[in-house]
């Protein structure tokens, strides 16, 4: 939570893939959590889904190949609710995709911002429930992604005629290295706080 000034909007964060080590604290999302509360005044909520294990722990449950985990996407969104939390936004990223596309578009949420989406478990009829949506829908696709690039997530949003596809030159499905980062989290702050962008890229402690 930002700390001394009122939240802008608010980041409901939905991690990689569990079975392959994605969790709350993977880099981008924990670094969503440290950075932005203090230089944009949005508040990050992340949290591991069923059957996911992390340093904090496990969760109880078990994976439910993207099902199940519909009823913890709902759940994160309730809490943020009954929080008084305002302008709500999913941000997933690859798995996390999945659920934000395939659960999100009925939701009360602002939009969704899809990190490196794989569109695995995201079917044709999970995109059709997008046309004409009123929320807001992003997609950051690297150049050179190991399951899905720009110029095939152009063609296959293309029936999403609001959605915004950005091609970002030179990254990977992760997301490494602080260019990347910064990259990720300016275009997040873009959409969801444009008077906090760009990001600085320093920051003072006040006293």
């Amino acid at each position: 939570m930002p700390v001394g000034k009122p939240v802008s909007a608010t980041l409901i964060t939905l991690h990689p893939l569990p079975t392959h080590g994605g969790f709350m604290d993977s880099h981008i999302l924990r670094k969503a959590s440290n950075r932005l509360p203090e230089l944009a005044g949005i508040a990050v909520l992340r949290f591991n889904t069923r059957g996911t294990e992390s340093p904090h722990g496990k969760s109880q449950g078990s994976f439910g190949e993207g099902v199940t985990e519909q009823h913890d996407l709902q759940a994160a969104i309730e809490f943020a609710k009954t929080r008084g939390l305002p302008n709500l936004w999913l941000v997933g990223w690859s798995f996390g995709t999945e659920l934000a596309l395939k659960y999100g578009f009925d939701k009360d949420i602002v939009g969704a911002i899809l990190l490196s989406p794989p569109l695995h478990r995201a079917t044709d009829s999970d995109l059709d429930r997008w046309v004409g949506n009123s929320r807001t829908l992003v997609a950051l696709v690297p150049e050179f992604d190991d399951y899905l690039r720009p110029a095939e997530a152009k063609a296959k949003f293309e029936k999403i005629k609001h959605a915004e596809i950005i091609g970002v030159d030179g990254a990977k499905h992760l997301w490494v290295g602080e260019s990347a980062t910064k990259r990720v989290l300016d275009e997040i702050v873009r959409q969801v706080n444009p008077e906090a962008y760009p990001l600085p890229d320093s920051w003072t402690p006040s006293n």
